[in-house]
């Protein structure tokens, strides 16, 4: 009988290819150049190829742009890191390119008033329970909610010293989703449940935000005692 691995035990990923759909925001611009220096080939998309093209020239020669059906298409993992306004149409509009393959969703719907940020109910329950409806042959796993665009794109920062909470329904694809996260200096990939408990891990970030704007600070989460 083989041993049973522990949650500690992670698959190789350092050859996996990754697109990021909404790359040319700064979300997915950073989340691009930091696995473009670790190594990854990395596709970010949109609307425009050109516009991606633009963007990818700033990140590495490990970054390409290209539109969004290419970066959903050709490469092994997808992640989602659009407006959430265009959340729903832009998976509905590449359900065939994302068939078969893991798709990250790191969306949080969130609203702004004079009171600061506060999040949306969606029908779904989340972003990543409505990219799971919109998308049923993918492998939809929640992550990188909290993860600071500004930190992201900072040159000076070597090593991000946070948490990823990782969600999904799939064993597997969020084992491989943590070994992603942890391919980026400093941060660990922790499993945070399924899928149906992405909601407050979305909503909370309205809370970081109100953090950050108290404090001036790009404020992360680190599980303790894992």
């Amino acid at each position: 009988m083989t041993e049973q691995k522990t949650p500690y035990d992670l698959p190789d990923v350092s050859g996996l290819s990754l697109g990021i759909l909404g790359g040319t925001g700064d979300q997915g611009k950073g989340l691009a150049r930091r696995f473009g220096m670790a190594g990854h080939r990395v596709t970010i998309g949109s609307r425009s190829a050109e516009r991606a093209e633009q963007a990818a020239a700033e990140l590495g020669p490990s970054v390409c742009g290209a539109d969004n059906a290419v970066a959903a298409g050709e490469p092994d993992v997808v992640i989602v890191a659009v407006p959430w306004d265009g959340h729903r149409a832009t998976l509905e509009s590449l359900r065939a390119e994302l068939a078969g393959k893991i798709v990250v969703d790191c969306v949080n719907p969130l609203g702004f008033d004079k009171q600061g940020a506060y999040p949306l109910t969606v029908e779904e329950g989340s972003a990543a329970q409505q990219a799971a409806a919109v998308l049923p042959d993918s492998r939809v796993v929640g992550a990188f909610h909290h993860v600071s665009a500004k930190l992201l794109l900072n040159p000076e920062i070597d090593a991000m010293e946070l948490d990823v909470l990782v969600l999904g329904d799939d064993r597997e694809a969020t084992d491989i989703v943590r070994a992603l996260a942890e391919r980026i200096g400093g941060m660990r990939g922790i499993y945070a449940g399924r899928l149906r408990n992405a909601h407050q891990v979305e909503a909370f970030t309205a809370n970081l935000i109100s953090i950050n704007r108290r404090y001036k600070a790009h404020a992360g989460l680190r599980v303790t005692d894992v």
